[in-house]
């Protein structure tokens, strides 16, 4: 394709509506002998988007290049993270349930197609990425597809432009016999008022506030960095956001630390205001909700520590201690790029569980145990031919939709045994199942039970483990965008040209918006002068 050269000598892009140069109409609608007025969008330069399309590159660029398009793609994205909100998403749930069993169990039939929808891990997903960066791609597509030939445009614009040009502009007029000194009365006038002013030969060319008409784009230089920002959120190493549950007495790697930090829970420490020796303040809340239901503190009591050796299976890590600390509510403990956040807790789950092996009948006891509930053993020797074994486990033990025994969770929330006892009169063993106040004997009735005798418990505490290196990103990102709206909203760009003719001054006028103030400053500037005040003329449309 051609470029198209005009009569004043200005080689335009193929494309082109208006002569970059003196603004004359190029081909089309737009023809020298229209009187309608002129669509100063883009001043009528060429775009990429309406010349070719040929090629598939030319047909990708033309479908990202569509505003349509880009409200669409953020209309989907919207209605898809809107649909991310019913339940909660992955990272929310209980970290000991398989996703498909608690959105089945905890939601129905509705949970359970959710999840195989993939809803539950919405913002990690693939095809919520490509949304994202599909309008990535079409904020810069669009950009480019528009900002470049206005640049050129505005760039490229002369001082004297066609007789056609300043007709079809929406300010217009013309004054039949003006004034030797009129011309430089504006020229100076303009200049006062802070207009870019040029001229050529008796011409002028006056234009302010150019910088307004890259506001959008701004905006979109912003949004894109904003968007990477939230794309990177996707990568460990630049954001972690993991809930740790920690038991007192227990010691833990840190999530996302890949190994290099560990933490212990000595206690967990959660404290309630109490009507008496309080402060006033917290009366009337101690009185309407009850006395022990207002938190007073949440707090973990802490050690940090940082591996010093090689990971070896099988051994415990070489650690050396970094620091204590008593992690509180937004008093959090921050190393390195990371910070441990207090956000939840659970008192009293259950830990160890003791029982004897008696007999039924005389309550002779033959030994004790006590099982870890969160690593039970296989057997127990009780010794002189006495032992336990477990031959199955239920941590969070109920009875399914088959009616059988099962376990919700790997949480010891309602623990259920069943033993085997082995005794030297009983060596094939004798099975008894056991749950809290339960025994059930599936082979009739034993000689021996395990009684149960005591249980202990532990507090847990949930730590938020938060590393993010993207919060600089976003904050650029949302930094310019906030400039690109001040600069296209608060400023305008205006132009105003005189030209001499035969026929006497014609003064025309355009602007991206705020007509009421451009109409102002011409009147100020052709105040004093022989010049007529330009005539509104969609305004006169209108009235006709």
């Amino acid at each position: 394709m051609k470029d198209v050269k005009c009569e004043c000598g200005h080689i335009n892009p193929h494309g082109t509506v208006l002569c970059e140069s003196c603004g004359k109409p190029v081909e089309g609608e737009n023809a020298a002998e229209s009187k309608q007025l002129l669509d100063m969008r883009y001043d009528g330069s060429a775009r990429r988007s309406q010349t070719y399309n040929k090629t598939i590159v030319d047909k990708i660029w033309n479908f990202f290049s569509s505003v349509k398009v880009g409200v669409w793609l953020i209309v989907i994205t919207l209605a898809a993270s809107a649909l991310g909100t019913i339940f909660p998403q992955e990272m929310y749930i209980p970290k000991s349930v398989p996703p498909g069993t608690f959105y089945k169990d905890e939601y129905g039939s509705l949970g359970q197609l959710y999840y195989q929808l993939g809803f539950h891990d919405l913002y990690g997903s693939w095809w919520y990425m490509i949304l994202i960066a599909s309008i990535g791609i079409s904020l810069v597509i669009c950009s480019l597809d528009r900002v470049i030939p206005l640049y050129r445009a505005l760039k490229k614009q002369g001082v004297t432009r066609h007789d056609n040009f300043m007709r079809r502009q929406r300010i217009y007029g013309e004054t039949p016999a003006a004034g030797e000194g009129d011309l430089h009365h504006v020229k100076t006038a303009l200049q006062k008022r802070r207009y870019q002013v040029r001229t050529q030969g008796e011409n002028i060319f006056a234009e302010k506030g150019r910088f307004s008409r890259w506001g959008p784009y701004v905006n979109h230089v912003g949004l894109i960095i904003f968007l990477i920002g939230a794309m990177l959120r996707f990568f460990p190493d630049m954001y972690i956001d993991e809930v740790l549950w920690i038991r007192e007495g227990e010691t833990t790697v840190i999530p996302g630390t890949e190994g290099l930090y560990y933490l212990t829970n000595h206690r967990f420490l959660h404290e309630v205001y109490e009507s008496e020796n309080e402060d006033a303040v917290f009366e009337e809340a101690i009185t309407r909700v009850g006395e022990g239901a207002v938190a007073k503190n949440f707090q973990s009591d802490v050690t940090l520590y940082e591996r010093t050796g090689e990971i070896v299976h099988g051994a415990a890590p070489q650690l050396k201690k970094v620091t204590d600390k008593e992690i509180r509510v937004n008093e959090p403990l921050k190393f390195d790029s990371f910070a441990l956040y207090q956000v939840d807790f659970k008192l009293n789950e259950l830990n160890t569980m003791n029982f004897r092996l008696i007999d039924k009948e005389s309550e002779q006891s033959f030994g004790s145990l006590q099982i870890d509930l969160l690593d039970p053993e296989k057997a127990y020797d009780l010794g002189n031919g006495y032992s336990v074994e477990i031959s199955s486990y239920l941590p969070d033990f109920y009875f399914n939709a088959e009616g059988k025994p099962a376990t919700k969770t790997r949480v010891p929330n309602n623990p259920a045994f069943v033993f085997k006892m082995i005794a030297p009169d009983k060596p094939e063993g004798e099975t008894s199942f056991v749950a809290i106040q339960q025994t059930i004997e599936p082979a009739g009735d034993n000689q021996y039970k395990m009684q149960f005798e005591s249980a202990e418990t532990k507090n847990l505490t949930a730590l938020t483990v938060r590393k993010d290196h993207t919060l600089w990103l976003l904050g650029i990102g949302g930094a310019i965008f906030m400039i690109g709206v001040i600069q296209g909203m608060y400023w305008n760009h205006r132009r105003i040209w005189l030209k001499r003719s035969a026929e006497g001054i014609a003064v025309a006028a355009h602007t991206n918006k705020n007509w009421f103030g451009l109409k102002s400053d011409i009147k100020a500037v052709l105040e004093g002068t022989s010049l007529d005040m330009p005539a509104d003329q969609r305004e006169n449309d209108l009235e006709d």
